[in-house]
């Protein structure tokens, strides 16, 4: 991204925006996604992402070369604040009456029936990580983001990034079901922890 469009993004430029968004949206998402692991959650993320991106745009740097990290690390910032009103949510509603109706949930399974038993592996490893190591590997290793661009994310030290990439890594590791008979996870392990990577713009 040229110097130039930055400058009209710090401006307040809608057009300039428009080209933000179509450029990184998907991104975006694809980030949202892995922290999340749910469709919906990830364009509620992309969605207040863009707000913020827009009501920060005086931040963002004049010159400088790609806008990702700081587009992802306002998508982290975003998830952590969604997932806390989503505790704060579900709390309020176990305190209220139980309602006894027995809903059909037969139209809901059917359509999460998609890759339900992957997904549901690899959730469970990911559960398995501190919310900081989830993050640095959604950055580094599906996002590709490289160590210093994970680190201006988060705002944290490139060393802190290392280290909790590493963590994660072994975590991951350690906690996927091995086939039968095997000291292997089921597949390669690069593919396990990240299906997809994402070229850096």
């Amino acid at each position: 991204m040229d110097t130039n469009l930055r400058k009209r993004i710090r401006a307040g430029d809608h057009d300039a925006f428009g080209e933000l968004f179509d450029a990184y949206a998907r991104s975006v998402y694809n980030h949202a996604f892995r922290l999340t692991g749910e469709w919906a959650a990830a364009e509620d993320v992309v969605s207040l992402t863009f707000l913020d991106a827009w009501r920060l745009r005086e931040r963002l740097d004049a010159e400088g070369g790609s806008v990702r990290p700081w587009l992802l690390g306002i998508a982290t910032n975003v998830t952590r604040n969604t997932r806390r009103a989503a505790r704060r949510h579900a709390a309020a509603v176990a305190r209220l009456p139980r309602d006894t109706t027995v809903r059909d949930h037969a139209d809901e399974v059917a359509g999460r029936v998609d890759d339900a038993a992957q997904l549901t592996a690899v959730r469970t490893a990911l559960a398995r990580l501190r919310r900081a190591e989830r993050e640095v590997l959604a950055l580094c290793v599906w996002s590709g983001l490289d160590y210093r661009a994970a680190a201006e994310a988060l705002g944290v030290p490139v060393g802190t990034v290392r280290s909790r990439l590493s963590r994660a890594r072994e975590k991951l590791a350690k906690h996927m079901e091995p086939p039968s008979g095997r000291g292997q996870m089921n597949g390669d392990r690069t593919t396990a922890v990240g299906p997809i990577r994402e070229g850096n713009r």
